[in-house]
């Protein structure tokens, strides 16, 4: 057994092993007490009652499976952010202080979309300006694109659990690509 439930978080699996939520170790105890989850990870701790011990959860999975429509991935500010890992796509620096740019200009057509956005650091955006990177001599460090999530955990949300290791090998498969390398 591992100690990666030192925050008192619970990753929820559906009856397919799927990500669906990540909730309190109270709620999570409450589930497989009354015999809707069952634990698949658990830490060194053990929850006593007087009639009943329960290894503290750090993983659970549903007994019955949960159909749930997915979720559309919103285009804001911060999925956008997360999406290109607070990176500036034309020069690679690392900032929380980044503006957003459309790789072809609104004024020329550029539509506010997923596949026309990327996060940009100030100098680079004032370099580039009202161009595109081609004409500005700039290129992006990747082709953006609609992200790919897993399906009911949002960005943030799932880089926060990735930093489990112990909910890694369930988390993984649904996003390779947000895995720190």
């Amino acid at each position: 057994m591992s100690d990666g439930n030192a925050d008192g978080r619970v990753l929820v699996l559906n009856q397919n092993y799927e990500p669906l939520n990540i909730c309190r170790w109270q709620r999570a105890i409450t589930l497989v007490y009354l015999d809707k989850a069952v634990v698949v990870e658990a830490d060194s701790r053990v929850l006593h009652s007087p009639s009943v011990t329960i290894p503290m959860p750090s993983v659970v999975r549903l007994v019955h499976h949960i159909r749930r429509p997915l979720p559309e991935v919103k285009l804001s500010r911060q999925s956008l952010m997360e999406r290109d890992n607070y990176t500036c796509q034309y020069c690679g620096k690392k900032s929380r202080d980044l503006t957003v740019d459309h790789v072809i200009p609104r004024e020329r057509g550029g539509r506010h979309e997923w596949t026309n956005l990327v996060a940009c650091c100030r100098d680079c955006n004032n370099r580039k300006g009202n161009r595109t990177p081609r004409e500005a001599g700039m290129s992006l460090l990747r082709r953006p694109q609609r992200p790919h999530f897993i399906p009911y955990l949002s960005f943030s949300v799932m880089r926060q659990a990735l930093a489990n290791e112990v909910w890694r090998d369930y988390l993984e498969p649904f996003a390779p690509h947000l895995v720190p390398k």
